[in-house]
């Protein structure tokens, strides 16, 4: 579908087409959730696919089609639903009203000046272009503008003072320039949350406004507590993250201090946005954060969320980082207001996911959990991770010796290749080493390094391990095809959430057929 939409960019009519083809059915449903009104949707999905064409070949990106094609077709629908006069006075009137009693020579520079607006209009990116239409030719106020294109007024404001920047003398009109001034409060209003510094670095080229705080931990790895800004409770993770994964203990601690610091500080933003992804690295920190502010009294303080598990045109969407300047600037003012629903949801799964029994979580997840709609497969990835009862291996260590059987043996293609099987956990590099580590040691180890004394640590390059492999043990192949039972020949000594497993006959065990704690 991308060649199409590249073709039809260029002009060619038989491949906008198969673009019709392809996307008119969910147009139509997406016009008809709208309107209610199987004709008027037709129509609208009409001039959709028009507008769409004819405006084709400035899409700056092809994998942007399908979102900003929708955008075309609610607007459409918007414009049949909207079918009134509006206050404000279309640009080309305003200029022709002021041609009648000028001269030749106004009228000509008039006409050139209409023509620069157009063109610098048509230049700008699509929520600019979106935002000066519905504002200053169709009169729309701005809360009208941001219910209907699910964004806040601050980054609507933000928009319409970029796109000022950007027309900078184009708009002749007077009255419609003058009104540009008041608009833009710098919008330092907002508050931005990520998951990781490759996000936040590309949120602060222009994509938003406002101040953006990296989160960083990794709530779904180890032993996690209810409150883990108590000073006990934290002191007791940082040591538990230096011995698994390296992480200096002041480090994470001072990082931890100075990130609860600015989140305490939330009142002072009109708005707080958190950008989260599908997995439990994600989810987990999500529910945390939604947990938090369960607690805190928000004032006018409106809170918001970006949480996304595709991108169009990308097939193995991973998360947030995969995706350029460009195509996260497309999700600039998507999220959606937080409710007392997504509250209660965060609230009860990071209550359930820190409980010392994971029956709590398993209970939890048989409710409605729809306000947060990846948190449900999120949390069940959670559970497969627990020993199962066929062989005692979790899901990352089964997965890692059915990928080495297959013949991948180099320690970095085993974890791109697994981390792609279960993008759903979000595992980083840190946290499969450590599994590594752990399947590699006596007593009864699954595998054996080859050419390789130690795998990476904290803020150590991946390059060391190029020449490395990884192979199967006698025993490794016995518990991978349920002869043996890990747990029952090693023991454990494993934190998963709140839950801690001991010894060869732990408490819980996953069931891979009924997909359930045991």
């Amino acid at each position: 579908m991308l060649q199409y939409i590249e073709e039809a960019g260029r002009g060619d009519r038989q491949a906008f087409e198969q673009i019709v083809r392809h996307f008119t059915p969910m147009a139509n449903a997406v016009a008809y959730e709208k309107l209610h009104d199987y004709q008027l949707a037709e129509d609208a999905v009409q001039e959709a696919f028009t507008e769409a064409f004819l405006n084709l070949n400035k899409l700056r990106a092809v994998e942007a089609f399908p979102g900003w094609f929708k955008a075309i077709v609610a607007r459409q629908c918007y414009r049949i639903l909207r079918r009134k006069q509006h206050p404000a006075l279309p640009y080309d009137e305003a200029v022709e009203s002021t041609e009648s009693s000028c001269s030749v020579a106004d009228i000509i520079e008039k006409k050139e000046a209409r023509r620069m607006l157009h063109e610098s209009i048509a230049a700008l990116t699509s929520n600019m272009r979106i935002a000066v239409q519905l504002y200053y030719f169709q009169g729309y106020s701005l809360q009208e503008i941001a219910d209907f294109l699910g964004t806040s007024v601050p980054v609507l404001k933000k928009r319409l003072f970029d796109a000022r920047r950007k027309l900078k003398g184009a708009l002749p009109v007077a009255d419609v320039l003058s009104v540009f001034n008041h608009l833009y409060e710098g919008g330092k209003g907002v508050l931005h949350i990520v998951n990781g510094d490759v996000v936040g670095d590309k949120l602060r080229q222009g994509i938003v406004q406002g101040d953006v705080l990296v989160w960083r931990e990794v709530y779904s790895h180890g032993q996690v507590f209810l409150e883990p800004a108590e000073q006990n409770n934290r002191l007791i993770r940082a040591q538990y993250l230096e011995q698994t994964m390296g992480i200096p203990q002041m480090e994470f601690i001072q990082g931890s201090e100075s990130q609860e610091k600015i989140l305490a500080d939330f009142h002072k933003y009109e708005e707080v946005v958190l950008w989260f992804e599908h997995d439990l690295f994600d989810q987990t920190m999500l529910c945390y954060l939604l947990h938090w502010f369960s607690k805190q009294k928000k004032g006018s303080t409106k809170l918001s969320l970006l949480c996304i598990g595709e991108y169009p045109g990308i097939e193995l969407f991973r998360g947030l980082g995969q995706l350029s300047v460009e195509q996260m600037e497309t999700l600039s003012g998507t999220w959606k207001l937080i409710g007392d629903k997504e509250l209660e949801v965060g609230q009860s799964l990071w209550e359930a996911y820190v409980s010392p029994n994971p029956e709590t979580l398993q209970q939890r997840l048989t409710t409605d959990t729809s306000a947060l709609p990846f948190a449900y497969d999120a949390f069940v990835a959670h559970l497969s991770r627990f020993p199962s009862t066929y062989n005692g291996l979790g899901i990352v260590e089964q997965m890692t010796l059915e990928m080495i059987h297959a013949g991948i043996k180099s320690p970095y293609e085993l974890f791109k290749n697994v981390g792609d099987k279960l993008h759903i956990l979000g595992m980083g590099d840190l946290q499969y080493w450590h599994i590594l580590r752990q399947m590699a040691q006596d007593p009864c180890p699954l595998l054996h390094k080859r050419g390789l004394k130690e795998l990476p640590g904290y803020n150590e390059p991946v390059m060391q391990i190029q020449d490395s492999e990884v192979e199967l043990t006698a025993f490794g192949k016995k518990v991978m095809s349920g002869k043996e039972d890990w747990v029952k020949r090693k023991e454990i000594d494993e934190w998963y959430g709140g839950v801690h497993l001991q010894g060869v006959t732990p408490r819980w065990r996953w069931n891979w057929s009924s997909q359930t704690i045991q």
